[in-house]
């Protein structure tokens, strides 16, 4: 009998699979090695085919077709791992049956609430059934629910071999949070024509346009003395790195932008007296404003140097990802055919661009398109994450419906 898609969703969470910055190692963490050989055992045992955990930590699998029509190979992807930016260990899940559309208490004990003040959207899953956090952990549905739906759906269709379809391609990846889980990606070997990733927000959302990401690091050089006969001696790079930062765009941060609208924003700040260091991100959607944004770094970077010294400043820019709509425009039946999957399905489709990256991005301009669908998840990298159980139901049902459609 098929597992439900909240039964497998809440044995993945179990796992602690929480990716680390600062590594060119891949995986990040070994313990996302874990899951990774679980879920190989899974496949297995569902009878999928071609099941491989690839070096780096990847998982590679195939449900074979039953069509003899001359299909399209459709590849599905989500990753393995969790954001650092809150404890995913011991994550201790609660569902709430058929959502009443009040504040939910996740932690009594520590005070802990999800306000419908806060987070307004969550009326929107009146009637639903919710999945939460405790409230000392994220929940992990980015990507564990992608993850759940997309072997529900695989195991559907094993399941099923009487229903005609192509040659699935299921794809798992390590490290999607500290920006490698495409590091390594094979996409040769995962040999889909297309793909989806399946690591988007609530139910409908449909994803082709992500930010042009680049980052920046600020080095800047100075010269200590002790302050009490430091006058015109001191070169404290702790004040030019407030000056530096005082020059960026006041209203182009992330604070003050919405839509397709980019920013500069200065996500770590450190140093003493003698050097300091600036770390930025750069994003944007239009390509155009994207490198007027490093243009714009660089010149303040350079008057700095004129200012205080050649050498005060050295800046290390380098780009990180672009907007895969341009490889996605010229395969639109990827969007066209989502789309009447969830119009058939009853979903009003969400199409919005992505104020982020996603592996489907790498993978696009990698020669795999690769639009990002939706998991049911919302709020997710912190403590008021949560998942519904009626979406991610509906969304097992949409991936099946986009096999088909692939398949007539």
């Amino acid at each position: 009998m098929a597992k439900d898609v909240k039964e497998r969703f809440l044995d993945y969470v179990s796992y602690d699979t929480q990716s680390e910055e600062g590594t060119d190692q891949v995986p990040s963490t070994a313990k996302q090695l874990k899951l990774a050989e679980h879920l190989v055992e899974e496949l297995k045992g569902m009878g999928i085919e071609d099941v491989k955990l690839l070096d780096h930590g990847y998982v590679f699998a195939t449900v074979p077709a039953t069509s003899d029509k001359d299909l399209p190979v459709l590849g599905f992807i989500s990753h393995m791992d969790t954001s650092d930016a809150i404890s995913g260990a011991d994550i201790k899940p609660r569902e709430i049956k058929n959502y009443d559309g009040n504040d939910i208490v996740l932690n009594e004990a520590l005070n802990i609430v999800l306000k419908t003040s806060e987070f307004p959207e969550i009326k929107d899953f009146t009637g639903e059934d919710l999945i939460v956090t405790d409230g000392t952990t994220l929940l992990g549905a980015d990507d564990k629910a992608g993850l759940s739906e997309i072997i529900s759906m695989a195991e559907y269709f094993m399941e099923h071999p009487e229903i005609k379809h192509g040659k699935i391609r299921l794809g798992f990846t390590p490290d999607e949070e500290v920006g490698h889980g495409t590091k390594y990606f094979d996409v040769d070997e995962f040999g889909a024509d297309y793909a989806y990733t399946v690591d988007g927000g609530r139910l409908g959302s449909l994803e082709y346009e992500n930010f042009n990401a680049a980052e920046a690091m600020i080095t800047i050089s100075g010269s200590s003395t002790h302050p009490g006969s430091a006058k015109w001696k001191m070169k404290d790079a702790v004040r030019i790195a407030r000056e530096f930062a005082d020059l960026m765009p006041v209203y182009e941060n992330p604070y003050c932008t919405e839509g397709r609208e980019g920013f500069i924003f200065l996500i770590k700040i450190e140093g003493t007296a003698e050097s300091a260091k600036l770390q930025y991100i750069i994003r944007d959607h239009d390509s155009a404003k994207f490198e007027e944004k490093k243009a714009f770094i660089q010149a303040a970077a350079a008057f700095i140097n004129v200012k205080y010294g050649a050498g005060t400043v050295k800046c290390d820019l380098h780009d990180q990802y672009y907007n895969m709509k341009e490889m996605i425009e010229p395969n639109m039946h990827l969007i066209e055919n989502a789309k009447r999957a969830m119009e058939d399905l009853g979903i009003k489709p969400l199409i919005e661009p992505v104020r982020g990256g996603t592996d489907g991005a790498m993978l696009s301009f990698n020669g795999l398109p690769c639009p990002n669908l939706n998991t049911g998840g919302m709020n997710y990298h912190g403590k008021y994450e949560y998942v519904s159980v009626t979406a991610m139901r509906k969304i097992v049902e949409l991936l099946e419906k986009i096999v088909l459609i692939y398949s007539e």
